[in-house]
């Protein structure tokens, strides 16, 4: 899929937590956005941030051709990031895009049903990823989770897609939700194997305790493309040239940026 490097004018940028903001983008000149895949980021250049030298890799959230929009779900975490969430609406930030394999989609029609779990920022590229799924047919459900509710955001939007089952860790709930105390591990749809695919973005330790949970599943091994995990390895210039987010598979050596950051549990050393 071809690479753009293209100037984007901020249409909004808000805080939705402590930690989290959404940006909503649109190309500067008017120009159509570029195709995506669902599972795809962007870096982004962070300009007048003489701490910052690298662009910021951050997953696209959602892709709205009939507005010409893009949306990044952003955690702050360093210079680089605070400094994003002070962009006000009508700045200009350039950005390449779109980057990386995203997650395999199932075949149009097949009426599939996938669970897609998000922890942290992860739940940042499934809304999208549950949107296209959507469009295709497939009945979507959503497992997010977050220490406490306040950390789960955009409830809305990713209701409108599917159902949403929601964990958290202190046991604070959110009205109208199945909401259960624990990890993403601990909710009882997890462990219940009723799902075609699973579809799985957030720290390496939840992503692995999933891939655990969902082996004790007797389909496990009869479906093709069963569970992809999208990775989070460090990712400097997200062309494979750096070398920095390299993950060792059973194929050897992968950049996470360019070979990735979506892997089938089968290929990873897990």
């Amino acid at each position: 899929m071809k690479k753009n490097i293209t100037d984007f004018r901020v249409v909004s940028n808000e805080m939705l937590s402590s930690r989290l903001f959404l940006m909503k983008l649109t190309p500067a000149d008017g120009s159509a956005l570029a195709a995506t895949h669902p599972g795809q980021f962007a870096e982004l250049r962070v300009d007048q941030e003489p701490k910052v030298f690298l662009r910021r890799p951050i997953s696209i959230h959602r892709v709205l051709p009939a507005q010409n929009e893009i949306w990044l779900l952003v955690q702050k975490a360093g210079n680089g990031t605070n400094h994003l969430a002070t962009l006000k609406a009508g700045d200009v930030m350039n950005m390449v895009y779109p980057l990386g394999n995203g997650y395999t989609l199932p075949s149009a029609g097949s009426k599939a049903k996938v669970l897609l779990v998000g922890g942290g920022v992860g739940i940042a590229p499934i809304l999208e990823t549950g949107a296209v799924l959507k469009e295709m047919g497939c009945e979507v459900t959503y497992l997010l989770g977050g220490r406490t509710a306040t950390d789960l955001v955009e409830i809305d939007e990713y209701r409108a897609i599917g159902e949403v089952l929601v964990t958290t860790e202190d046991g604070s709930t959110i009205e109208g939700l199945d909401c259960q105390k624990g990890f993403v591990t601990n909710h009882t749809r997890l462990q219940s194997g009723s799902f075609n695919y699973i579809k799985v973005c957030g720290p390496g330790p939840m992503m692995k305790a999933v891939a655990k949970a969902v082996a004790e599943w007797p389909e496990m091994n009869e479906v093709e493309r069963f569970l992809e995990l999208s990775l989070e390895n460090k990712m400097a210039c997200g062309l494979g040239v750096c070398l920095c987010c390299v993950e060792d598979t059973k194929e050897g050596h992968k950049c996470v940026c360019s070979d990735g950051p979506v892997f089938d549990v089968k290929d990873l050393k897990w």
